[in-house]
C-alpha cells in the first residue's frame, strides 16, 4: 500500500511535466527556486529603512538610519539557475557611522561571505552571480549611522 501511495505521489509531481523540453523543466525549476530565495529577504515592513526594488529582487536602492541597532537585514538577491538580468552587479554603498560596528556582506551558497563595505566608508564595484543563493546583508551591533545602497 505505501509502493501504491509513494507512486501515486510521484506520478502527481510528474504529471505536470509530461511534454516538457528540458528548457521547460530548467525554467520551471528555476521559477520555483526564485520565488523560495525571494522568502529568505527581509520583509520590507522589518526594515528600518526604505528599500526599493528595482527590475528584480537582486537590485534596486536602500537607505536607513539607524539606532543602536544590532541584528542583521537580507536587504536584495535570490536563488536562481541563471538570472534573467545577468550575472554581474553594480554595488554601490555609503556607511556613515557614528557608534558601533557594522558590515555589508556578499553571501553566496556555502561560501565565506564577502564584506564588501564595514564600519565608515565608501565601496563602489562589482559582483558575480554564481548559480546559487547569493544575497546582499547588512550586518551590526549597537549601530548609530546611515547606510545608503545602490545595486543596479
Amino acid at each position: 500500500m505505501k509502493k501504491a501511495i509513494t507512486f501515486f505521489l510521484i506520478a502527481c509531481c510528474l504529471l505536470p511535466l509530461a511534454g516538457c523540453s528540458k528548457d521547460q523543466v530548467l525554467g520551471r525549476y528555476n521559477e520555483v527556486l526564485q520565488a523560495a530565495g525571494e522568502a529568505t529577504l527581509t520583509g520590507s515592513g522589518d526594515l528600518e529603512g526604505e528599500r526599493s526594488f528595482g527590475a528584480d529582487s537582486y537590485v534596486g536602492s536602500y537607505a536607513a538610519d539607524y539606532e543602536g541597532f544590532s541584528g542583521e537585514e537580507v536587504l536584495f538577491g535570490g536563488t536562481a539557475l541563471e538570472r534573467e538580468g545577468g550575472d554581474e552587479l553594480s554595488v554601490s554603498c555609503k556607511i556613515e557611522s557614528d557608534a558601533g560596528t557594522v558590515r555589508l556582506v556578499f553571501q553566496s551558497g556555502a561560501e565565506e561571505p564577502e564584506i564588501l563595505c564595514d564600519t565608515a566608508g565608501m565601496y563602489t564595484g562589482t559582483i558575480q552571480l554564481p548559480a546559487a543563493s547569493n544575497y546582499i546583508i547588512v550586518e551590526m551591533e549597537n549601530f548609530t549611522g546611515s547606510l545608503d545602497l545602490t545595486i543596479e
